[in-house]
C-alpha cells in the first residue's frame, strides 16, 4: 500500500476519534475510558497476530522497547491530552497538540541526530497558523488554565518521544503488527495499574455510544490508525509524519459541519486553507 494512502488514512481515522472520544468520556471517567480503549485495542491486536500465526519470541531487550513504546504512545499520552480536555477547549487543544511535528523534528535532531527537513519549520508554522485560525473562537474564550496547557504541551511532547521510540522498535527488528499489539499490552497494564493506584471509579457503561466510540477508538483509531502512523514514521521520519496531527482537526471540523452544524467562517477557511498548504509545502517534490 503507498505510504500516501498511510498517511491518508492516519489524517482521516484520528480525525473522526475526536468525536467518538467525546461520545466516550461522557459516560465513564477520562482514565477509565483511556483504559477500556486499550484493553480492547490490545486484545484484538493479539487474537489478529493468532488468526495470522505471527506470534513471535522476542528478547527481553525487545520486550523493554515495547513496554516504553507503551508508556509513550498507548498510556501516559493519552492521560496527560484528556486531563488537558477537561479544562480547556477542544480549539486550543489542537493547537498545542499541531505542535507535534515541531516537537518531532526537535526531538528527533536531539536524541536521534537526525535532521529535520528544511521545509519543515515553514510548513509547521503555516500549519500551526492554519488551526489556530480554525478554532480562533474557542481561543478567544481564554478559559484554559496553566495547568491545562502544560497537560496538552506535556502530552504532545510525550507523544513525541513515543515516535522516536517507534523508530528504535523498528531497529530493533520487531515485526510492526507484532510490536503494536504488546506495546498496547503493556499500555493497557500500565494504565489499569494508574487506575487502581488512584482509585478511580470502576464504571461499566451500559449506553451503546460508549461502547460503540470505544469500538471506533479501539480498532480502527489505535490499531489502524497507529499502524499507518508508525510506518509513515518509519518511511518518511518522524518530522514529517507529525504533520497529520496538524491535518485531523481539519477533518474533524469537517465532520463536525454535518453532525453537529459547524458553521464555516472565513477565518475558518483560511485557517483550513493555510493547513493543507503547510501540507503541500513539505511534502513537494523539489524542482
Amino acid at each position: 500500500m503507498p505510504i500516501s494512502v498511510h498517511y491518508g488514512l492516519t489524517v482521516l481515522i484520528w480525525g473522526l476519534t475526536w468525536t467518538a472520544i467525546r461520545l466516550q468520556v461522557e459516560s465513564a471517567p477520562v482514565d477509565v475510558s483511556v483504559f477500556y480503549r486499550f484493553l480492547m485495542a490490545s486484545v484484538v491486536a493479539l487474537v489478529v497476530l493468532a488468526l495470522l500465526r505471527r506470534p513471535q519470541k522476542l528478547t527481553l531487550k525487545q520486550h523493554g522497547w515495547l513496554v516504553l513504546q507503551g508508556l509513550t504512545l498507548y498510556s501516559v499520552n493519552f492521560l496527560l491530552i484528556y486531563r488537558a480536555a477537561e479544562s480547556m477547549t477542544s480549539g486550543l487543544l489542537a493547537v498545542v497538540f499541531s505542535l507535534a511535528a515541531l516537537f518531532n523534528a526537535l526531538n528527533g535532531w536531539l536524541w536521534l541526530r537526525l535532521k529535520p527537513t528544511a521545509r519543515l519549520y515553514p510548513a509547521v508554522a503555516l500549519g500551526v497558523t492554519g488551526v489556530a485560525l480554525l478554532f480562533w473562537h474557542d481561543l478567544q474564550l481564554g478559559n484554559a488554565t496553566s495547568t491545562s496547557i502544560l497537560f496538552a504541551a506535556a502530552g504532545t511532547f510525550w507523544f513525541s518521544m513515543g515516535n522516536l521510540v517507534s523508530i528504535k522498535v523498528r531497529l530493533a527488528q520487531i515485526p510492526l503488527l507484532v510490536a503494536n499489539a504488546w506495546a498496547m499490552v503493556y499500555g493497557a497494564v500500565i494504565l489499569g495499574i494508574w487506575c487502581l493506584v488512584q482509585g478511580v471509579e470502576w464504571v461499566v457503561p451500559t449506553s451503546a455510544s460508549f461502547w460503540g466510540a470505544t469500538v471506533f477508538l479501539a480498532v480502527p483509531g489505535s490499531i489502524i490508525a497507529f499502524y499507518c502512523y508508525i510506518t509513515v514514521i518509519q518511511t518518511l521520519g518522524a518530522d514529517r509524519a507529525g504533520y497529520a496531527t496538524v491535518l485531523f482537526p481539519v477533518v474533524a471540523l469537517s465532520v463536525s459541519t454535518w453532525l453537529e452544524g459547524f458553521e464555516w467562517t472565513t477565518t475558518a477557511v483560511l485557517g483550513a486553507l493555510l493547513a493543507i498548504l503547510g501540507n503541500y509545502v513539505l511534502f513537494r517534490r523539489a524542482s
